[in-house]
Order: structure tokens, then sequence, then C-alpha cells
């Protein structure tokens, strides 16, 4: 594939190298899926997997030709031939050729300690390994993209052999030289000092292959490309074998917007935050909230002197539009929150509000106050806006709950049990007394409210309990310790968290699950009933 001199050329390994990393296992289905993903992200190539390693990267490879890729170019990846086999007899080079990709991706060692004392070859079988291996896959039409295994360490003890073996493979025809940081130990100036001094000596296509030991895949990957590297492997998320690999969801935006290489359009960059939190999805993982860019904490503010820089010019305290890669600002709350804060929050809820009014005070303290007790507001936004429409009274509860009580016993099977929960609501003039059994006294109690309240608000039934999580504040006190319980709640199109606080688990659950309720009775606009 050709590129500019000014191009710089996005290379993922998600498939492969990320599928290495502890607890993460794709399914064909899901690699597939990912497929179309990279090449809707303008990825230009996408590293398959090993032909030959298991059958399901062999049935990829059978299956990878149906999808019709724009952007993107299929890798095969595997090794040089053996030492003891002849470069069209070796079974992992048949492999490569029977995959039927475009583009084959093979590696070798450049790092003296491994040619002989892992290896126990000489130098000379070394460098013949390499120049045979990707001579024969040049006469098969192949565009080769040769993998210099552990080259900064092994051009940090020896740069002459190191320097060797690449310029081996570029004379045998390589269209590409990828540097690796293998075992991820490299500092930047060293990763940009030896990736100049290829660059200078072969003249060519050079790239680089970072992993992320020591937190610096990233900074390595942009250093290389500040010596004259084009081609640049990571991962979606950063996975990867160990620490993982180099971030392409960092490194794309910082590229566009740091370095100027327009790697990727601005629709694709808008979608960042998306393709981030599809890869973990599949992954059975959650996004980290801190994961540069795309987490949901990347462009939140809590202090209040931040919040009041941001609401005159956002970018105070943010080093790019949190839109333009599908993120947004979010202002928290919490006890170090100001008039700032609560004057923005009320903003985005729809509240007209000013630095001035007099319920801000009021509402300060009692945020303060409550997170002095226990409370968080930063997973539970939906119980902070009640708060807030409260205390500016434009919000009145559409139900109380009178009392609740709870019981606990066996069944038929002494494996199982129950849990009933018994209700008493009042909505307007109007009482509900109802039970309910569930599968736990949590549920059963959600069970409850919403079949009690089901009588007048029948939208109640559409409520989905995500998340459930509580956390004890604190052991001094044993079993008369406070709890948080953090709730995570949906209508099968938004998602809303609420929190209730309280020496005792099920109050705390309840106070929760009753926000929960209340918050999507408000934002669904239901009639309220009078009674």
């Amino acid at each position: 594939m050709d590129s500019a001199p000014g191009t710089v050329m996005l290379y993922d390994t998600t498939l492969r190298d990320g599928s290495q990393m502890e607890d993460i296992a794709f399914t064909l289905e899901d690699k597939l899926r990912i497929v179309s993903l990279l090449d809707s992200l303008e990825i230009g190539y996408i590293e398959g997997g090993w032909p030959g390693a298991n059958p399901k990267d062999q049935e990829f490879f059978a299956r990878v030709r149906e999808i019709p890729l724009v952007h993107a170019r299929i890798a095969a990846f595997g090794s040089t031939r053996r030492a003891a086999n002849r470069v069209s007899d070796d079974p992992v080079v048949r492999d490569l050729l029977a995959a039927g990709t475009p583009v084959v991706t093979i590696f070798g060692k450049s790092w003296r300690l491994h040619v002989r004392e892992i290896l126990g070859l000489s130098e000379e079988q070394n460098i013949a390994m390499i120049a045979e291996t990707v001579d024969y896959l040049k006469q098969h039409d192949k565009e080769v993209v040769y993998d210099a295994e552990h080259f900064f360490d092994g051009y940090g003890e020896d740069a002459e052999f190191a320097l060797r073996t690449v310029e081996a493979a570029k004379k045998a025809g390589a269209d590409w030289i990828v540097l690796c940081d293998t075992n991820g130990g490299s500092l930047p100036w060293q990763v940009e000092a030896a990736t100049r001094h290829v660059a200078a000596i072969l003249g060519g296509k050079v790239g680089i292959h970072a992993h992320n030991d020591s937190e610096l895949a990233v900074a390595n990957s942009l250093a290389a490309v500040s010596a004259g590297a084009r081609q640049i492997h990571g991962t979606i998320d950063g996975i990867g074998e160990r620490c993982g690999n180099a971030n392409l969801i960092s490194v794309i935006p910082n590229l566009v917007f740091k370095m100027g290489f327009p790697v990727v359009g601005k629709e694709s960059l808008a979608r960042l935050r998306d393709a981030a939190a599809f890869v973990f999805e599949l992954a059975n993982r959650p996004l980290p909230k801190n994961m540069p860019y795309v987490g949901d904490s990347a462009f939140a503010h809590k202090a209040g002197v931040h919040v009041h820089a941001v609401r005159k010019v956002s970018r105070a305290y943010e080093h790019i539009v949190p839109e333009s890669v599908g993120n947004r600002q979010r202002i928290l709350l919490s006890e170090q929150s100001g008039r700032s804060n609560l004057v923005e929050k009320a903003r985005q809820y729809g509240l007209i509000v000013e630095d001035g009014d007099h319920h801000l005070s009021g509402l300060l303290t009692r945020l303060k106050e409550m997170e002095f007790a226990g409370y968080q507001f930063e997973g539970a936004e939906a119980s902070f806006e009640l708060l807030m429409r409260e205390a500016m009274a434009s919000f009145r509860p559409y139900f109380s709950l009178d009392f609740f009580r709870i019981g606990m016993g066996k069944g038929e099977d002494p494996a199982t049990g129950y849990s009933e929960a018994t209700v008493r609501i009042r909505v307007g003039s109007s009482f509900e007394h109802t039970a309910a059994l569930g599968n736990g006294p949590v549920n059963a109690l959600d069970n409850a409210l919403r079949k009690a309240l089901g009588a007048f608000y029948p939208e109640v039934r559409h409520i989905i309990l995500l998340d459930y999580k509580v956390r004890v504040l604190s052991g001094s006190q044993g079993t008369a310790s406070r709890v948080r319980v953090l709730v995570e709640s949906s209508d099968g199109h938004r998602k809303w968290g609420t929190v209730g606080v309280s020496e005792n688990v099920i109050e705390a659950s309840l106070l929760a699950l009753k926000d929960s309720i209340e918050y999507y009775l408000l934002v669904s606009e239901a009639r309220r009933f009078e009674g």
C-alpha cells in the first residue's frame, strides 16, 4: 500500500496481540464484528491472527473474505521460517500464504540474546531466516510487514547487530520495517533516537510496535513518529499481553490534534468513544472512567474553581472539544463543589438559576452534609437532580412510602429460599398496600414497589434494574456501620444512577430504588395521579 511521506498508517492488532491479554477471549463472531468496526474507523491494516495456530483463526481468515472492506487490508501474522526448514517447506510460511491475505506480517529476532541463548543460532543463520522468508513472501506478491522483535533492547546492547537484521529484511524486499519494543521497557527518548537512526539508514517505511509495560506505549509511538516512523501498531483500548499495547484510542486523537497527522476523518474521530466501549463490551469489561479522551471522567470537572472557569471558556481546563471524540463535558457534584457546579448542573437540568440565587446556599450546605453522611452523587446524578429540583421547588414527589416490611423463609426445597416485601404507598389521597416475592430482599422490595405503583403509573413496568452495588462506609462500628447503595436502572433507552445511605442495607436499597422510580416518572413525563 503506497503512502505519502507525511502520512501515518494505522495498524491494528486487537485481534491478535490484543487477544493475548489475560481474561480476553473473543469469539469468531466478535472478531468479525471488530473488523467491520475498525474498517469504519479508517484503520489501514487489521492483523487477524496467526493462521494455523488454532481453528478459530483458521476459520477467521476464511470468513473475513466475505466482509466488504473500504479502508483496511487484512494481515496474517507469523514468524520467519525455522532454522531447520527450507522456506518453501516451512509450515508457518505455508499457512501464511494459505490465509489468502494481501498483507503478511512476520517477526524475526533483533537481539543477540535471543539469537544465541534462546534459539541457539549463529548471527548468519538468523539473518538468512529473515531474508529468505521476506524474499519468498514477496515472490508470492504479498505486502510484507517485518516486525523486528525486541529491536530496542537489541539496539541498546549491540546496535550494529540489530541494524544488520533490519537491513537484511529491507534488502530482501520488506515493505515496512517495524521496530518493536517487545518488553515495553524503553523510554521515549531512546525510541526516538533509535528510530531516527534506522529511518536515516533505511530511507524507507519504518513503523513502531510498542508495549505498555512502563506505561509509555502511546508516548513511545508518538516519539517514533516524531523521528520518522510512518506506521503505528496498536490495539483498541490498549489491550494486549501483560500490560497491553499502544492504545489506538489515544494514539489517533494525539496524531490528529497534537501532531497534525489527519489519520482519520472527523466522523471517525467522533466515534472513538463508541468504538472503545464496543470492544470492551465484547470483552465483557467496563470502559475505564479515567481512560484519556473517551472515559466518563476525561472531561469531568469537580473542583469549583475548574467549573467556574469552564463555564466561561471550556478550553481553560479541556485540551480538546469533548464532542470531537464522541465524549461530553460533565460537571460533578461533591463536597468540593461550589456555586458554579450547582449553577451549571441546574442549567443542564433545564433550571434557570443565577449565581446569587437564594436556593444555592442551602442546597450547597445540604449537599456537603449528605456527603459527610456517606452520600456520593458522582455515580448517582439522578438522585442529585431530584435533590436539586426539590430545593428549587420545581419538583413534587410522585408518591410517598408509608411503611415497608421484609420477611424471609424457606420453601419445600431446603436449598432455596424466598423473600417477601410488604409496602404501603400513598399517591395523592389514595393508598395501595401490597406484597411481592423476590429472590432476595432487594428484589422483593423492587417488585413490591412497582406492583403497588402500577395501579397509578403503569409505565413503571418498563424499569429494569441493571446494577446494584453496596459499599460499607466504615468498619469501625461493625454491623452498625453505614452502607451506601448505588443502583443503576434503565428503561431500555436511557440509563440512570441513584443512591441511598443508611445503617440498614435494606433501607439504603429502598431509598435508592425510590429515587430510581421517581426519576423515571419525571423524565418519562408521567401524568401525575391526583387521586
